[in-house]
């Protein structure tokens, strides 16, 4: 247990899974009991009530199926003083718990179990701006019998909630927030997950997915999605060639997206930031328009997700045909998810979202280098990247792309394409990965496929995320 001060003594809390556990933090102010949850609405079935001791006030406590109210104990009011007006009763839903330590106090030399103090209450509470904050609430009584009642009360509470996961598989690019990755998780993540009890097997790879998801970049709002047990179903799509399935992903890119990663992928000696500019700068400089022919099959936009699930694919239009455009094109992009990024706020498919069962087809037709680099600008600003002559958008359900030069790779340039080592392959940009394919892919949406740890859209529509997608 920790250790204090010579002849001092220092809080711990118990009750979980781990030996030893964070101190408590201070009385939480009543502000962050705002909830919209009314009062009356936060009563239900009655499960315990006692006298506990909260900001060092008595306070009848009472645990209902829904929330845990409670109200400070005043003295009988005098006939005719108001100063003793009836204290506002204040309350957490205990969907917003979750973990429950019991609080002891142990001195430097004292061995075993430590003096009772009560319970604590590990909190999950929302901020501005879409972030989640952690914070506890002390129930201080000193009763073993009486702690011990509400204490596994509230843990057959939070053994009801099924979606937070018991388990989990954590991956850490230890290149990523500038190679403070590891240190970030074992001081920010780690704690929380431990205190909520969740077991832990941690592998120092890159996981580029928590890039190019629609998210908020806030570690510990990641982490309280996770324990909290916040689930969002989201569309897959799957790339395949001749027959055979490359892999599952969100987003693609080939032409000027595909040549910037392969580029990138080959001068990884430098550090990510200068190897990503390097490679934009020389595509750019090497910038030429590759043939293609791009078959799609139209999907209707709509908020009728329910007949999308039923159905297990897209709504497609009323002729159910396959529509073809093909010629000289500098990008193709295939989105699922909107994939916001620092270079683009909006997104590099802002016309998407996470599930609305429908992909982004945005291609670029050939046009000068300043025009191209025009566009490509246009994603850091409120303006509309789409709105120029060569720029094309579609909403689709399936696409064919197939590259009708004689190679996906020109031996006699150093701009990227000679990653792809096949005489009949070219390079695309799938989540951020280099994926060598052959000449003709046929990319499918899946609406709902997966589900992840997450927020609602509503609450991240306005949300700025960094990805890797260049």
């Amino acid at each position: 247990m920790p250790r204090g001060r010579r002849g001092g003594r220092v809080s711990a809390l118990e009750g979980g899974p781990e030996e030893e556990a964070p101190p408590a933090a201070a009385a939480v102010p009543s502000a962050l009991w705002a909830s919209g949850l009314q009062p009356e609405a936060a009563a239900g079935q009655t499960l315990l009530r006692g006298i506990f001791e909260i900001g060092r006030s008595s306070c009848d406590v009472v645990l209902s199926e829904l929330a845990l109210r409670w109200r400070p104990i005043q003295p009988e009011r005098p006939a005719g003083d108001s100063k003793y007006d009836q204290c506002k009763e204040e309350f957490i839903e205990v969907k917003d718990i979750f973990s429950v330590k019991l609080k002891r106090r142990y001195s430097a030399k004292q061995q075993g179990n430590g003096t009772l103090l009560g319970i604590t209450l590990f909190i999950c509470l929302k901020k501005e701006q879409n972030k989640l904050k952690d914070s506890t609430l002390d129930l201080i009584n000193l009763s073993e019998d009486h702690c011990d009642v509400w204490f596994k009360q509230f843990k057959k509470i939070l053994a009801g909630f099924s979606n937070r996961p018991k388990s989990l598989k954590v991956i850490l690019n230890p290149q990523s927030h500038k190679k403070e990755a590891t240190q970030v998780y074992y001081e920010k993540v780690e704690p929380l997950l431990r205190i909520a009890g969740i077991k832990t097997d941690v592998t120092s790879s890159t996981n580029v997915l928590a890039h190019s998801l629609h998210g908020i970049p806030h570690v510990v709002t990641a982490t309280l999605h996770i324990i909290m047990g916040h689930i969002q179903p989201v569309d897959v799509c799957t790339f395949s060639t001749t027959g055979k399935l490359l892999r599952f992903g969100f987003s693609a890119m080939f032409g000027f997206g595909g040549r910037t990663l392969a580029l990138a992928e080959k001068n990884r000696w430098m550090s990510p930031s200068q190897r990503r500019d390097f490679a934009v700068m020389k595509a750019l400089a090497k910038l030429k328009p590759e043939d293609y022919e791009i078959s799609f099959l139209p999907c209707i936009s709509s908020h009728d997700l329910q007949e999308w699930k039923a159905e297990g694919s897209p709504k497609s239009d009323s002729s159910d045909q396959w529509q073809t455009i093909q010629g000289q094109f500098l990008n193709v992009s295939i989105m699922a998810i909107p994939c916001l990024c620092s270079v683009a706020p909006r997104g590099l498919a802002p016309t998407t979202r996470l599930n609305n069962g429908s992909m982004a087809l945005i291609v670029v037709r050939n046009t000068s280098r300043p025009e191209f680099i025009k566009h490509l600008k246009r994603y850091a600003s409120v303006k509309n990247q789409f709105n120029f002559p060569f720029v094309e958008t579609y909403t689709v359900g399936e696409v064919r792309v197939r590259s009708r030069n004689k190679s996906g790779c020109d031996p006699e340039e150093d701009d990227g394409r000679q990653a792809a080592a096949s005489e009949h392959s070219f390079p695309w940009n799938i989540d951020g990965d280099l994926v060598e394919a052959e000449s003709e892919v046929l990319v499918k949406l899946h609406p709902r496929l997966i589900s992840l740890y997450g927020g609602s859209m509503e609450e991240m529509n306005d949300s700025k995320v960094t990805c890797n997608c260049l």
